[in-house]
């Protein structure tokens, strides 16, 4: 029978942080996740503030830093009357007055290496969870299917869903959650970026109700088109070329090169979902990240939120799993500590959502430039609210000793 401390199902950003804490730590942690790498498009590439601060305080800044990323120092929003600073990192506490970008498998892989020094941790790839065991009430451990097609069983004292939004763990384990819907879905799609092109992360909202947001990476931009829920289909029915030509009025400088979006298959599809879990354990069961709370692209803190998630649990549970101590009040702690930050964020994503994006993309905006916009120009201290929200967050995690 196969057996660990801390089974932990995924290794995108929550799993492989709380694995990697805990490896540090000295607990015996196996970590499951279904693809063979981490080379996935369009997932969530923001490092954010606290995160760099993060590595520094695990002795790892100096190592992380000379990953390939590029650093972004403010968002700007551009209208129909000119550009707008929303964020200005750049007034940021600390000595990381930025957020960058990074590509999702390079922090991945970066936090594996650093596992892998550890004798006590194991990362299984190809490996999908399929199910939970359980004794009684209490979750004793995962079901996995490997690369072969064959079955297996992994018991363990405490098992993690981090395996996203679809968890199959969460939906095995019959925990509820509550949704908030969302009238809005996201389009990513890249295209090239040349040395001439003006740089950064800016938005482009256009007074017929259209949202671009263009993200300067290493070697070409990332965009995302805002559309009203279900919208993707109507923009399908109108063809590939009114949708390039409407790329190309939004951002004139991309229109000699919109033809890169070949087919259909070049953008891809974010249903955008907030929801979250009403009590995110139960005996020998947690859920982090999006599997506990599945937050909108909106200001662009998931990834923030799953990192911090990690950081708590592990400072939490770093010295009842490795002493054979875990109890159920150790899994409400984690909740207690972690739902504030998570309500309040998506309470503000959610009224950014229904009080001013979606009827935006509706085409119900009442003015060319929103009112938030130009109180923020008129008052620039007020642009480093927005940035400490993104790129900090509301409670920002520091690990603990015994995880440095």
């Amino acid at each position: 029978m196969s057996r660990t401390t801390c089974a932990i199902a995924g290794a995108g950003p929550a799993g492989m942080m709380l694995g990697m804490l805990l490896a540090r730590a000295g607990v015996e942690t196996v970590v499951l996740e279904k693809h063979a790498d981490f080379l996935r498009d369009f997932r969530g590439d923001t490092v954010h503030a606290s995160t760099h601060r993060l590595m520094g305080e695990l002795g790892l800044g100096e190592r992380f830093r000379k990953l390939p990323h590029h650093r972004i120092h403010r968002l700007q929003v551009v209208t129909d009357d000119g550009p707008f600073t929303l964020a200005d990192f750049r007034r940021l506490p600390g000595e990381f007055p930025y957020i960058t970008f990074l590509p999702q498998w390079d922090f991945l892989d970066f936090l594996v290496e650093e596992a892998d020094r550890f004798p006590n941790f194991r990362l299984l790839r190809e490996s999908e969870v399929t199910g939970i065991l359980r004794s009684g009430n209490r979750v004793t451990g995962v079901r996995y299917r490997d690369a072969e097609g064959r079955e297996h069983e992994l018991h363990a004292d405490l098992t993690v869903a981090a395996d996203g939004r679809r968890s199959a763990v969460r939906a095995a384990s019959g925990l509820r959650h509550r949704a908030f819907g969302s009238g809005m879905d996201i389009l990513w799609f890249r295209l090239s970026k040349r040395d001439e092109d003006p740089g950064g992360m800016v938005g482009r909202l256009s007074a017929d109700g259209k949202l671009l947001v263009r993200i300067e990476r290493q070697g070409h931009w990332q965009a995302a088109l805002a559309v009203r829920k279900g919208g993707y289909e109507q923009l399908r029915a109108e063809g590939l070329e009114a949708f390039r030509e409407s790329l190309a009025t939004l951002k004139p400088f991309l229109a000699d090169r919109v033809h890169e979006v070949r087919t259909w298959d070049d953008v891809k599809v974010l249903d955008v979902q907030i929801d979250r879990l009403q009590r995110w354990w139960r005996p020998g069961l947690l859920c982090i990240g999006d599997a506990a709370h599945t937050m909108s692209p909106i200001m662009g803190v998931g990834i923030n939120l799953a990192v911090q998630d990690a950081v708590a649990a592990a400072n939490i549970l770093a010295r009842p799993l490795r002493d054979g101590t875990l109890e159920t009040a150790h899994l409400e702690r984690i909740q207690r500590r972690r739902m504030p930050p998570t309500v309040v964020t998506q309470r503000i994503q959610r009224a950014l959502q229904t009080g001013f994006l979606e009827p935006w993309i509706n085409g119900q905006g009442k003015s060319t430039t929103p009112r938030v916009l130009r109180v923020l120009r008129r008052l620039p201290p007020l642009q480093g609210g927005p940035a400490r929200a993104m790129a900090i967050g509301l409670r920002p995690e520091h690990p603990a000793a015994a995880l440095r």
